[in-house]
């Protein structure tokens, strides 16, 4: 512990992390902007760099440690600002910790990640895919142990939770089954990061998840699997026998696009030159991203009846994108069954393709959407529409050539 009587945003960024565990320096006294820190304000350096403001004071005997807010997230002079607050209603007898503890003890699962998505995810931005996230929380998540409170979960409801998905038994609203073995490891995933950011802001909360809840290995979960030439020719006919979801399947391997991406397509998003402009809210990376539709694509498209007055042209009955994409592709396997494989697997498979039919790899990047990286990637803004459209028909054309 030490004290520096210099405070501004370069005192901070210049702090330095401990080897190990955690250093508090502490700015009493100092001054920003005409707001004095108050005794106990200062910043707790980890030893993986990351920087939060803290205050220390007393109840009683007793020392109590609150955390304001993570830097940068927090400017310093909306931190000192706050302190000052929290100061003076301690002065008054209150125990801000103590309330927010108590607060906390209140709060369900569903309550504690709402405040994830929103305050991790969207506002300091820490984890990329927020609104997949969220969907994930409210279909798998929520419906099961949403309403239990936070501090009462128990390890061996998030194992029922996720046996639920993994085995395909958990119902979406138009009865609609969620679920598969890898499904239920990424809500794991999800779920574990939620919970061990709640960790770090209730002293009282004890994460109950432990080794050995996955369902696959890190081998199984490896993004390796390309379809043979041989297994698109069994697949391809029999899509035609599961409706929306066999439909956005050839949409899939045709443009090499991600899952959510094709089923979340508008017409409005297709211009008069047959270019899908995908907007950066859909995309991984928040980037805008062009694709060139080919033939193939757009008679699947032109193919697509209106439902209502919905724009998408996959809609599901609720009129929201297509989403059930569980249940159908457990069906699917049942009746075509072959190595295990997953949607994902046809925008690894079309890549795949498009190599062997000479295309470029920096644009076979490029139409799958995928940051470039190194110079190129951060100066060279052309479209390559031209480049793209090209790639895109020698796919198209493959695939032609392979299930005839």
């Amino acid at each position: 512990m030490n004290e520096v009587p210099r405070l501004n945003e370069d005192a901070i960024k210049a702090l330095m992390p401990p080897e190990s565990g955690n250093r508090i320096t502490y700015f009493a006294g100092a001054v920003l902007q005409g707001r004095q820190a108050p005794a106990g304000f200062g910043v707790r350096t980890t030893a993986n760099g990351a920087k939060s403001f803290i205050l220390n004071y007393r109840v009683g005997a007793r020392e109590r440690r609150l955390t304001i807010g993570t830097w940068p997230t927090w400017s310093a002079v909306a931190a000192v600002k706050h302190a000052r607050e929290l100061r003076q209603r301690i002065d008054r007898g209150e125990d801000p910790l103590g309330e927010r503890q108590a607060q906390a003890k209140a709060l369900t699962v569903a309550e504690v990640l709402n405040r994830f998505v929103e305050d991790y995810c969207r506002h300091e931005r820490k984890l990329r895919g927020a609104d997949e996230i969220a969907r994930t929380f409210e279909r798998l998540v929520k419906p099961q142990i949403g309403t239990i409170g936070i501090r009462d979960l128990r390890r061996s409801q998030v194992s029922t939770m996720l046996d639920d998905i993994a085995y395909g038994r958990v119902k979406g609203p138009e009865g609609e089954t969620y679920g598969g073995l890898v499904m239920a490891d990424r809500v794991l995933a999800y779920f574990r990061k939620a919970l061990r950011w709640w960790a770090l802001k209730d002293d009282d909360f004890v994460v109950p998840i432990v080794p050995g809840m996955a369902k696959t290995s890190s081998k199984e979960r490896a993004r390796e699997r390309v379809l043979s030439d041989d297994e698109i020719r069994i697949i391809w006919p029999a899509l035609d026998r599961f409706g929306t979801f066999g439909t956005i399947a050839k949409a899939l391997l045709l443009s090499g696009q991600r899952r959510d991406e094709v089923a979340g397509l508008r017409r409005a998003e297709i211009g008069q030159d047959g270019v899908w402009e995908i907007p950066p809210a859909r995309m991984k990376q928040k980037r805008p991203h062009a694709v060139p539709l080919t033939a193939e694509v757009r008679a699947i498209i032109d193919a697509q009846s209106r439902l209502n007055s919905s724009d998408l042209v996959f809609p599901s009955r609720a009129g929201t994108p297509f989403s059930a994409f569980g249940n159908i592709k457990i069906e699917f396997d049942k009746a075509v069954p072959l190595p295990h494989w997953t949607l994902h697997d046809l925008r690894r498979t079309a890549r795949s393709i498009m190599s062997r039919e000479g295309v470029r790899p920096d644009i076979a990047e490029r139409v799958l959407g995928h940051a470039i990286k190194g110079v190129a990637g951060v100066y060279d803004r052309f479209e390559y529409l031209a480049e793209k459209r090209d790639a895109l028909e020698k796919l198209a054309a493959a695939i032609g050539r392979i299930v005839s």
